[in-house]
């Protein structure tokens, strides 16, 4: 390495650490720390492979990642003898693997999804080669049942595929799993499918007292949950979870790995359920309580001081993202802001400080 490169990446260091002091438009939380774990990024580890099954790689972290997907799986009230899951990339992965299994489950089935669900999830759904019908949203994001009661009435005849969101992406709203049951027994559809998107609800609402209910216990059979997001993480990574019974469906035995092949991806990073295991020793239920009602928190200051400055804010309840109108460019690329249309939001993240909320109104207001 010359001089120049080593000059660059010093100058790439110092460029990041002052980016994250305005990071406050996208669901990442900035404050982790895993230097601890640093001296097994010298090791090769990948989790090729079922993570419940034995494989001959020999380097890897499954006695980690189990221990992780049991944790998420009693938080969101898995049958403990008929749940499975993995480590993903990030929740677009995981979120593909639960229309996966909803495809091999139902392959004429058609998938709902709401105007507001991620960008990624049509993707998915492209590359599935799957019937889709895209559902109205209402004004605080959340699915619109009565457009989903009269296109479900209109296709009835194909086994529904319903992809509903735990915290859609520029507003937080979360579908009601409740409403879409009722939806469902209305029209008296015998055979379906319901994958949660919780990329960033599964990590806040399962620690709010009263919030509305996602799990397993609901009639859900697949969600995804990321990583990255509330917990933080230094590379991108998420959580699936599936019923057993579903999954045995797709997996497949391969000689070559010694392993069951019933995941997305062939190799699989090895750190990330590492990096998830620590968060989760460190903080545990009650540690992830108190974050996430420090966030909520920070969420009502935000929308109470940029209302109080004229600023029409708003979030619905239990969300950590304040909502309001799209500020000036400058305000947008300072402050990393996501936007669409009309408007702009902060999620509040464990990083994001009161102090930086005042710093932000100034801004607008100048």
């Amino acid at each position: 390495m010359t001089s120049e490169d080593k000059k660059k990446l010093k100058q790439f260091k110092k460029s990041i650490e002052e980016e994250k002091k305005t990071f406050i438009g996208y669901p990442v939380n900035c404050d982790f720390n895993y230097s601890e774990l640093f001296d097994i990024l010298s090791t090769p580890l990948n989790n090729v492979g079922d993570p419940f099954q034995s494989s001959y790689y020999g380097l890897d972290s499954r006695e980690f990642e189990r221990e992780v997907l049991k944790w998420f799986a009693e938080l969101n009230n898995a049958p403990i003898d008929n749940f499975w899951g993995y480590v993903t990339n990030g929740g677009t992965e995981g979120n593909m693997y639960g229309l996966y299994l909803a495809r091999e489950l139902y392959p004429k089935g058609v998938v709902y999804y709401s105007q507001d669900t991620h960008y990624s999830v049509s993707k998915n759904i492209r590359m599935l080669n799957m019937e889709h019908v895209m559902i109205k949203s209402r004004h605080n994001g959340e699915m619109d049942y009565q457009d989903l009661n009269d296109m479900i009435a209109t296709w009835r005849s194909a086994p529904p595929i319903i992809f509903a969101n735990v915290g859609t992406t520029m507003k937080e709203g979360f579908d009601n799993i409740c409403e879409i049951k009722k939806v469902l027994k209305s029209l008296a559809i015998p055979e379906y499918y319901i994958h949660v998107d919780a990329a960033l609800g599964g990590m806040t609402l399962p620690f709010i007292d009263d919030a509305p209910c996602f799990d397993f216990t609901t009639g859900v059979q697949s969600m995804s949950i990321s990583g990255h997001k509330l917990i933080g993480s230094p590379i991108p990574c998420g959580i699936v979870l599936a019923l057993k019974s579903n999954v045995g469906r797709v997996a497949r035995a391969v000689e070559y790995v010694g392993s069951l092949d019933s995941t997305v991806t062939g190799s699989r990073n090895g750190f990330t359920p590492i990096l998830l295991w620590y968060a989760i020793k460190k903080y545990g239920f009650n540690g992830f309580k108190k974050i996430v009602r420090n966030c909520v928190r920070t969420a009502e200051y935000c929308v109470r001081e940029m209302n109080k400055n004229d600023i029409n804010a708003w979030k619905n309840d239990f969300a950590i993202t304040a909502v309001f109108p799209r500020p000036d460019e400058k305000i947008v690329k300072k402050w990393k802001l996501a936007v669409q249309d009309d408007i702009a939001h902060i999620i509040c993240m464990p990083h994001v400080s009161k102090t930086i909320i005042n710093q932000v109104i100034r801004d607008i207001k100048a």
